[in-house]
């Protein structure tokens, strides 16, 4: 099977890399950072042009894990944001049907789609009210999809991830506390702490796209991606404190951040029927990351 990952050099493409290289796919790489590799195409940062690689090469699937990943950054630079996660999209799925109509296509979503749910946990039905410019774009991008499914016969998938972690990922909480730990004695973070995630490993979330390719029907689809967990701030980074650096404190300023949910838990019954079991809790995920942190030099 030919895989085409754009993204390849971000946290989960470079994940989904290794992965189906080692699962015996066939695997291409797209990405704005250059590479030696082979079977690799470059994509321009600005007027990026997605139609070679599928011009060139008939895939069978191919998994967007590009674009900005950052609420905050969707406050400070939403047009930019909205070229990202909305714009070269689109731009992917024209040139899927214009040359390659038949590939299976996996865009990565995210649970900030949601909002502040009334009801936990959260299912795919659930009435979708973004807090940011981030989330709204990626509601727009899953309207792409189902757009180029219902009036093209496109092959299209939209996965909603929530708080996905795991050695490589250098942004959100457990990076950020890595960085904090490593300079000071107190370590501080936005809210209460009493504020909630769930928490994928990134193992776990692999396991679940493997999952998509092999029993999705790919008509708009919309899956989410999580745990079924339920974890507080405040547990999550005690665990990763005791770990990394058991002497320092933790302490919650009580502000609330732009854009950041209060309470999210996922119902993961899709993805549970399709054979999807949790194999890495959130202790040893984080002891897993820290470990990695460690190691950095």
């Amino acid at each position: 099977m030919k895989i085409l990952i754009i993204g390849s050099k971000g946290f989960i493409g470079s994940h989904c890399v290794d992965y189906f290289s080692n699962k015996g796919f066939e695997v291409w790489e797209a990405d704005v950072n250059a590479s030696q590799k082979e079977k690799f195409y470059k994509i321009e940062r600005k007027n990026s042009d997605f139609s070679v690689a599928f011009k060139e090469n008939k895939f069978d699937v191919c998994i967007n894990a590009s674009g900005s990943a950052h609420v905050g950054f969707s406050f400070e630079n939403p047009s930019l944001d909205f070229e990202l996660n909305v714009v070269n999209v689109q731009k992917i799925l024209v040139a899927i049907r214009d040359y390659n109509s038949n590939c299976k296509f996996i865009n990565f979503s995210s649970a900030a789609v949601y909002g502040n749910p009334k009801v936990l946990p959260i299912s795919e039905s659930t009435d979708c009210k973004p807090l940011s410019p981030y989330g709204f774009h990626k509601l727009q991008s899953e309207l792409l999809l189902t757009e180029y499914h219902k009036f093209f016969g496109l092959n299209t998938c939209s996965l909603r991830v929530f708080s996905a972690y795991g050695p490589g990922l250098k942004k959100q909480l457990f990076w950020d506390l890595y960085q904090k730990a490593a300079q000071n004695n107190a370590v501080s973070l936005f809210g209460t702490g009493n504020e909630t995630r769930d928490f994928i490993f990134i193992d776990d979330l692999l396991e679940i796209i493997k999952l998509i390719i092999d029993k999705s029907p790919f008509t708009g689809s919309i899956y989410n991606v999580a745990s079924n967990t339920e974890t507080t701030i405040a547990q999550a980074a005690n665990v990763f404190i005791k770990e990394f650096s058991p002497q320092k404190k933790l302490v919650f300023n009580g502000e609330t951040k732009i854009g950041d949910p209060n309470n999210w838990v996922a119902d993961i019954s899709k993805i549970s029927e399709m054979g999807f079991q949790k194999t890495v809790g959130i202790e040893e995920g984080i002891k897993k990351y820290a470990k990695w942190v460690k190691e950095l030099k």
